[in-house]
């Protein structure tokens, strides 16, 4: 059994908080440095699934601080209109957990890492590109967002995607309600038998709509 600790913590973004979740080594103790990491979650996931229960435990049971944040627009961080998966603030939010967790007395400032599953891996390399804190990081199957919208998302057909976007954003202007996008299938199968082949949207299928994924 693990003796890892975890803290239910929320932090300042930039008009609202974020939540996060707060992993502990064992026989943790306030009076001394650990060296700290980030882990951000896949896209449509949360700081509960895989960047949190895998991760940032494992980490935590080899001697770091890790924080597991939900992104903004998210989970339990605030944010709104719900739902929001923009790059920008996304990469943003890594930076604001570096903020907080240089705020801890027990974090090493100068030993601080960053962890990025999926989406959340191309988003913790464009964040480690200028926010030079980030000491070290590791992106497992990082996963390049523009692109997958671009392709597998759009279908190949980014120029359509772009004017279907923007004729919703003028209806939703005009009083229309809004539109939530599920972007994955609800199984492999079905996505396969209305025409997706991308790989990567397949295999997110496989992961985040099955029970491996859930717990």
């Amino acid at each position: 059994m693990s003796n890892v600790s975890i803290q239910h913590v929320s932090y300042q973004n930039l008009g609202w908080q974020s939540a996060a979740d707060l992993y502990l080594p064992p026989g943790f103790d306030d009076t001394k440095k650990y060296p700290a990491i980030v882990s951000t979650h896949p896209i449509g996931s949360c700081k509960e699934q895989t960047s949190g229960n895998i991760y940032a435990k494992a980490l935590a049971e080899a001697g770091f601080v890790t924080l597991a944040f939900d992104a903004s627009f998210q989970g339990e961080s605030g944010g709104s209109p719900r739902f929001i998966e923009d790059p920008s603030i996304r990469t943003s939010d890594i930076r604001f957990a570096i903020d907080y967790l240089v705020t801890l007395p027990y974090v090493d400032q100068d030993r601080i890492g960053a962890i990025g599953v999926c989406g959340g891996g191309g988003y913790t390399i464009h964040a480690a590109i200028t926010d030079h804190r980030i000491k070290a990081l590791v992106s497992i199957t990082g996963v390049n967002f523009g692109r997958l919208i671009r392709e597998g998302f759009s279908e190949f057909d980014p120029v359509s995607a772009l004017q279907a976007m923007g004729k919703q954003r003028t209806a939703e202007a005009q009083g229309a309600e809004r539109h939530v996008i599920d972007y994955l299938p609800p199984s492999v199968e079905e996505g396969r038998a209305n025409g997706i082949t991308d790989r990567d949207v397949l295999e997110a299928t496989d992961y985040y709509k099955t029970a491996r994924g859930q717990t």
